[in-house]
C-alpha cells in the first residue's frame, strides 16, 4: 500500500524544479499590500483600519493564482487516469497536494505577516489575530482551492471557472478573519471568530479530500 510520504516527496521535487509554482503567489502577495500603502497614502490610522481586509483579500487571491496549475499537468501526462485504473491510494495523493499546496502557499503568508504588519502599520493585537487567523486560515483556503481544481481540471478555461466556483466559498473565512483582526485592533474578545474559522477548517479537512478524490475520478471516467 503506497503512504503519503512518496507522493509528498514527490510533490516537494516538482515544487523546487517549478519554483515559479509557488514564487509567484508570494511575490503577488507581497506587491498588492506594498502598493495599498502607496496609493492611499502613508496615513497610519487609514492603514491601521483598512489593513484586516486588504491582508485577506491579497492571500486569497494568492492562494487563487497557485489554484489552477495543482492538477493540470498530472491530469495531462495521465498520472491521475494510472492511479485510478490501478486502483492506487488516490487519497494518500490528494493529501499530498493538499500539504505541499499550504506548505508553498500558506506557510510563506504566514512567515511574511512581520514584514506585513510593518508595511501597513499594524500594532501587536493585531498582529497576534493575523498571524492566529492565517495559521487557520490558509489551510482552509488550500483546502478549497484544491477542491476547486480538481472540479475543473479537465476545463479548457478552467481558471475562470475556478474562480467562480471558489470565490464564493472564500467569503465567510474573510468575513471572520476580518472581523477577528478588526476586534484585535479595538481591544476587544476575538475568541468567537477564531472557533468558527476552526471549526469550517475541520469541516473542510473531514470533506474536501474524499470530495477532490470523487472529483478526480469523475473527470478521468
Amino acid at each position: 500500500m503506497v503512504t503519503l510520504g512518496p507522493f509528498l516527496k514527490r510533490e516537494l521535487r516538482l515544487l523546487a524544479r517549478q519554483k515559479a509554482d509557488w514564487l509567484n503567489p508570494v511575490l503577488f502577495f507581497l506587491i498588492v499590500l506594498s502598493l495599498f500603502p502607496l496609493g492611499v497614502g502613508p496615513e497610519p490610522n487609514l492603514l491601521r483600519i483598512i489593513a484586516p481586509g486588504v491582508i485577506w483579500i491579497a492571500a486569497l487571491l494568492s492562494v487563487l493564482l497557485a489554484a489552477e496549475r495543482l492538477f493540470k499537468d498530472d491530469y495531462r501526462n495521465g498520472v491521475v487516469e494510472q492511479l485510478v485504473a490501478s486502483r492506487q491510494p488516490l487519497l494518500a495523493f490528494v493529501l499530498a497536494k493538499l500539504l505541499a499546496n499550504w506548505l508553498s502557499t500558506g506557510l510563506p503568508l504566514v512567515l511574511l505577516s512581520p514584514l506585513v504588519a510593518l508595511l501597513l502599520n499594524v500594532d501587536m493585537a493585531s498582529f497576534i489575530a493575523m498571524v492566529l487567523t492565517l495559521l487557520l486560515g490558509t489551510p482552509l483556503l488550500s483546502l478549497l482551492s484544491v477542491l476547486g481544481a480538481a472540479l475543473t481540471v479537465s476545463a479548457d478555461k478552467g481558471g475562470i471557472l475556478l474562480a467562480l466556483l471558489i470565490l464564493p466559498l472564500y467569503i465567510p473565512l474573510l468575513i471572520f478573519a476580518s472581523a477577528a483582526m478588526e476586534a484585535a485592533s479595538m481591544a476587544l474578545p476575538y475568541h468567537g471568530q477564531l472557533a468558527v474559522m476552526l471549526a469550517m477548517l475541520l469541516f473542510a479537512l473531514a470533506l474536501v479530500p474524499v470530495a477532490v478524490t470523487s472529483a478526480l475520478k469523475i473527470n478521468v471516467s
